[in-house]
């Protein structure tokens, strides 16, 4: 395994030496990086273009100027070379410092964006696999293709007229008028006869029991006014724990496993139990608090699960550690919540939350929970627009795999074994369907960390696909350098994973040196 991933390493290393001397050569020769100087009317235009010349090196061929910069770039590669030197962007800004910005902001905008339409997609796709040719698989797949034939910008634009706009004015005076309360009970109905399985009379009870649920929802929330002072509350959080340590047991260990139910539930009387003392530590939160706190929790999970003991440890454990994580996001959604008031009610936020442009508010003051609230709403509509139109690529991948898989020869055995749906299709089916699944996320996630340019513009993030734009407009190599360095290694990276997410799922595969 080790010289397997030392020769893929080298391979890597050759190919991004061979494509970052094409790339730095075509965009030299692309333009003259000198033409808005040699068109200014301004007095000390040659001193200006001299500047620019020794700035950029651009009295030295491109071959040669490449070495130069691959000189300051192996600086950001091995440890201890030096300081990291990438050059110098046409403005005269160092490239390191213009990247280092860039790709802060792109990974806050894709990151959220990437999990979301994975996890989603690839559920959709095993569920209309297992229902193929439902009414659900149809809507699903009408769905899919109808978002992924959109163009990103008019999405972009429907969410901030619709989503921002729009949903802030109701914020004003947050009352649900009875249409549309009325309008969405209905399209919840519709969900719901769609999703439900079985004859057309058990469909309408499903229906009913969706438009009875969407409708008292709706009017208590416009009743109590929860929109303008949100919150979960013990109860609440006490349901939905519940809920999601039998949703969490059912797919790892099935219901019969009682231990592994028992270990979820334990979890979520923990997460109870701590609600109250541990407010006044969330008062105080901070990055690293949080994080240390969701270690904690995960081994606290991993315990739980432990000391329940019986016949296979490792489903109580992976029962418990989802049940709890889970559990503990409702803890924090809750605090979020808590803090919305304070957020919406700011100087510098004015009553409209849901933002159309950048990444944060510019001087917004606040503790952690409201910083936390305007990242979360500067994010949500281009997360959105990012997320719909990914969802059909991993929905149909995933379906047409795991349709494959089910029809597998194996897969008929393990049912006259006499194995269970749910053993048969969450440990020999599901596994087997993610190995195809593995290629196309991982090069998916390498090429958002580039940047998705037209997102960037329409919602003014100044991600890595808008210096890289912009750096090749102006006929500046050593931006687009900086952008091609970092997607390279990442594309590199993530196929090498890819590879070896192989050999962890597929015990067919086998890695030799």
């Amino acid at each position: 395994m080790v010289t397997y991933i030392v020769r893929r390493l080298f391979t890597a290393v050759l190919i991004l030496l061979g494509a970052s001397f094409l790339v730095y050569q075509l965009t030299a020769l692309s333009g003259d990086p000198l033409a808005d100087l040699r068109t200014s009317n301004q007095p000390n235009k040659e001193e200006l273009i001299q500047q620019r010349i020794e700035l950029l090196d651009l009295n030295v061929p491109a071959p040669i100027r490449y070495f130069h910069w691959l000189g300051g770039a192996a600086k950001c590669l091995v440890p201890f070379a030096g300081q990291c030197d990438l050059g110098f962007s046409i403005t005269g800004q160092p490239v390191t410092e213009a990247l280092g910005r860039a790709m802060g902001m792109t990974i806050l905008l894709v990151s959220a964006a990437a999990i979301l339409a994975v996890l989603i997609g690839v559920s959709l796709g095993i569920v209309t696999a297992l229902r193929q040719y439902s009414t659900l698989d149809y809507g699903v797949t009408f769905m899919a293709f109808l978002f992924f034939s959109l163009p990103v910008f008019w999405v972009a634009v429907l969410l901030k007229e619709y989503v921002a706009i729009g949903f802030n004015n109701f914020l004003r005076e947050p009352q649900i008028p009875l249409s549309s309360i009325i309008i969405i009970s209905v399209v919840s109905a519709a969900i719901w006869f769609i999703c439900a399985r079985g004859t057309v009379p058990v469909r309408l009870k499903a229906a009913g029991v969706g438009f009875v649920l969407a409708g008292g929802v709706l009017w208590l929330l416009s009743a109590t006014s929860w929109l303008s002072s949100p919150g979960l509350g013990l109860p609440v959080i006490a349901v939905t724990g519940a809920g999601i340590a039998f949703g969490a047991t059912l797919l790892t260990a099935g219901l019969k496993n009682r231990r592994a139910l028992y270990s979820s539930l334990t979890m979520v009387a923990v997460g109870i139990v701590v609600y109250f003392p541990i407010q006044p530590l969330l008062a105080q939160a901070t990055g690293l608090m949080v994080f240390l706190l969701a270690v904690a929790t995960i081994l606290v999970g991993l315990g739980v699960g432990y000391v329940m003991g019986g016949y296979d440890r490792r489903q109580n454990m992976s029962a418990a550690v989802i049940t709890s994580f889970l559990t503990a996001g409702l803890v924090l959604l809750d605090r979020y919540m808590q803090a919305w008031p304070a957020y919406f009610n700011n100087d510098r936020v004015n009553g409209r939350p849901i933002a159309t442009i950048g990444a944060e508010t510019p001087n917004l003051e606040g503790d952690f929970w409201v910083h936390g609230l305007d990242t979360f709403t500067h994010l949500l509509l281009p997360t959105i627009a990012l997320l719909l139109i990914s969802l059909a690529s991993y929905s149909r991948y995933s379906r047409s795999s795991m349709l494959e898989i089910m029809n597998m020869d194996y897969i008929r055995t393990a049912r006259a074994k006499g194995l269970g749906e749910r053993t048969v299709v969450m440990r020999h089916a599901f596994r087997n369907a993610l190995i195809p699944i593995a290629t196309i996320v991982a090069y998916d996630i390498g090429g958002l960390i580039g940047g998705a340019v037209i997102t960037e513009r329409v919602f003014a993030f100044a991600g890595m696909g808008q210096l890289f734009i912009q750096a090749l407009e102006h006929v500046d190599p050593n931006p687009v350098m900086g952008v091609f360095l970092v997607t390279g290694i990442l594309a590199l990276v993530f196929n090498l994973i890819a590879d070896l997410v192989y050999s962890a799922l597929d015990p067919r595969v086998r890695v030799k040196a």
